[in-house]
């Protein structure tokens, strides 16, 4: 009988993919999340019909290093000369894009911190590259880290209705997941989008259409609280309308 060659059997006939899940295990990595790593990884030298997997993925010694403080289950971080340190924000029109351009520059989302911000750090002398993802929680996590753990998302922060995950990308791109120039550190810590100042116009367009309702309503315009209230909200509408509009000319995410 012919054995099929599935990713798996050729997981199980390889000396090196067997030597690198030993490591994986030694270092901690959960059984399950050795499985699917490594059987990814056959499945990538299946596709790529790569004949040698230290050429294509580097010693198992190595790789293994570089994999495990990616996927594994990690101790909280001890402040390091060694590792950089960023917390940013953006809003979510945005913010799987930024997540991903970032996580090409090698930044690790930890979690998120309750103002929302991404609290990121980067391996200054091994810096690797992530990918994340967002998913909506509003009636609840509904087993998300269950679904998503099989192929390698881990959750890395819940902010209100937002769940976020991330995963390594060195299981798929092996040694190039590396950032060899790994730009400096963003000057900038609050990305927002057009699309979100244009939404801070309208509502301050909607107060201030409610603010002058409500001084017509009270019959005293011209004098009063009814008068102030009106005036006040019509001259927050124009400075926020004028504010946006000058950070979406200024700005760009």
């Amino acid at each position: 009988m012919t054995t099929q060659n599935t990713p798996s059997a050729q997981y199980m006939r390889d000396g090196y993919l067997i030597d690198l899940a030993e490591r994986l295990r030694a270092r901690g990595l959960p059984a399950d999340r050795v499985e699917t790593t490594v059987t990814d990884l056959a499945a990538h030298l299946e596709e790529s019909g790569a004949e040698d997997a230290e050429a294509e993925f580097g010693p198992a010694d190595e790789f293994a290093a570089q994999l495990v403080p990616a996927a594994g289950e990690r101790a909280p971080r001890t402040p390091d000369k060694a590792v950089e340190t960023w917390r940013w924000t953006a809003d979510t029109y945005v913010d799987e894009e930024l997540l991903n351009r970032f996580g090409d520059e090698g930044w690790e989302v930890e979690r998120v911190d309750a103002l929302g911000r991404f609290v990121s750090h980067r391996d200054v002398a091994q810096p690797q590259r992530w990918e994340y993802r967002r998913e909506l929680i509003t009636r609840g996590r509904e087993n998300l880290d269950e679904r998503l753990a099989p192929d390698g998302w881990e959750a890395c922060g819940t902010w209100i209705v937002y769940a976020w995950f991330k995963r390594p990308r060195a299981a798929s791109l092996g040694p190039a997941a590396r950032v060899e120039s790994p730009p400096p550190v963003p000057e900038r810590s609050r990305f927002f989008s057009r699309k979100f100042h244009v939404l801070l116009g309208v509502l301050a367009l909607a107060v201030a259409a409610a603010g002058v309702s409500v001084a017509v309503d009270d019959g005293e315009a011209s004098s009063g609280l009814g008068f102030v209230v009106g005036l006040f909200a019509g001259v927050v509408a124009v400075a926020g309308v004028m504010g946006a509009l000058h950070m979406w000319r200024g700005r760009r995410p």
